[in-house]
């Protein structure tokens, strides 16, 4: 084991991310989630409710829109958690005893992530208001609420977690097998001595890697189609967009994960040594990217690794085209990432291999 530096790396460094993440990173009661504002009222008790929201540290305002449009594009785009929508005359209603309305939209994709907000929304909604609500305007106080409180759970109003799962879980088995059987090409080659009859041919190192790459291609497709028909015929999950943007989309995310299969594959010296690399890059994968825990409760340090991960990126992507309809515009800015971690993958893969061919 001493001898081995990569097994004992493993048995010391996983105990510790896991402390890392799970101690730190992990948090199943978000807060600080961005919300917009779209108010027509700027009236004192307009700015009540709002100064509450963010008292209460589960909503943390970031923009104010102007119109509806702009509002449910942030929405759709995943750029805000929530939208609150304040009417027109809403203190003047309050006033006079009308029974005003406050509509807070969610992006509710994920249950976990918007549930405690939208339950602290409605009591503080309620409470918010009672220090203003004195003097010839104490006669409000004795009704349960002044206002109406609507809340509007956009795309999982049911909160059902299959919707949120089901998507990711695509990602999460593209990962964890098209990584692990690619880092053990090279490596179970190399082992089994047929390693040097390809190095004494004329291919290149791009086409090698290519070699490798491209039967899993298949087998990542032929893992989505299973996925995708499960989805949609025992969760019933809604499929609202396009299923060929998807698919398409998809083979950079397969691509990046094989590429970081065949670098992984140049790097150990043999194929147990391969797993270990690929479960190391794994684990952070499935804890950081947002598919077991809501990515915005994370730190911001962890918030920074996960950015990185092209996991998450993919699981917003297949999250926003299954269940919002995003189009190739609205996905673009969880693209390009995946674009360049596969181009760094691949180039650290090539420099290992031409190392190899000397």
């Amino acid at each position: 084991m001493r001898r081995d530096r990569v097994t004992l790396a493993m048995m010391i460094g996983i105990p510790i991310v896991q402390m890392v993440v799970f101690g730190y990173a992990i948090n199943s009661d978000p807060k600080h989630l961005p919300t917009a504002l779209l108010t027509a009222d700027q009236g004192i008790f307009s700015r009540t409710i709002v100064a509450a929201m963010q008292n209460s540290r589960y909503f943390h305002v970031v923009k104010t829109v102007a119109t509806e449009a702009e509002a449910d594009l942030l929405i759709e785009e995943g750029d805000v958690q929530f939208v609150l929508n304040i009417p027109e005359r809403f203190d003047q209603s309050l006033v006079r005893g009308e029974r005003p309305s406050l509509l807070l939209t969610a992006d509710a994709t994920d249950p976990a992530a918007t549930s405690n907000a939208l339950g602290a929304f409605r009591v503080l909604a309620a409470s918010a208001l009672n220090r203003d609500l004195e003097g010839p305007l104490r006669h409000l106080k004795p009704s349960a609420t002044p206002l109406d409180i609507i809340l509007h759970p956009r795309f999982n109003p049911e909160a059902i977690t299959q919707y949120n799962i089901v998507p990711g879980l695509m990602g999460v088995v593209l990962t964890m097998t098209l990584v692990i059987i690619t880092a053990l090409a090279i490596t179970r080659e190399r082992e089994r001595g047929t390693m040097e009859n390809l190095l004494s041919t004329p291919v290149k190192p791009i086409e090698v890697m290519i070699g490798k790459i491209v039967p899993y291609i298949v087998v990542g497709y032929i893992q989505m189609g299973v996925i995708i028909l499960a989805g949609r015929f025992l969760f019933k999950v809604p499929m609202i967009g396009s299923l060929p943007l998807l698919l398409a989309i998809s083979l950079l995310f397969i691509a990046a994960n094989l590429g970081v299969g065949l670098t992984f594959s140049t790097l150990a010296r043999n194929q147990l040594q391969s797993v270990q690399m690929a479960f190391f890059f794994f684990l952070p994968s499935i804890l950081l990217s947002g598919f077991m825990f809501p990515f915005r409760g994370m730190p911001v340090w962890a918030q920074r690794i996960g950015e990185v991960l092209p996991l998450t990126h993919f699981l917003r992507i297949v999250r926003g085209i299954l269940l919002k309809g995003n189009s190739i515009q609205q996905i673009l800015p969880n693209l390009w990432p995946i674009a360049v971690f596969l181009v760094i993958a691949l180039t650290i893969g090539l420099t290992r291999y031409r190392r190899t061919l000397d």
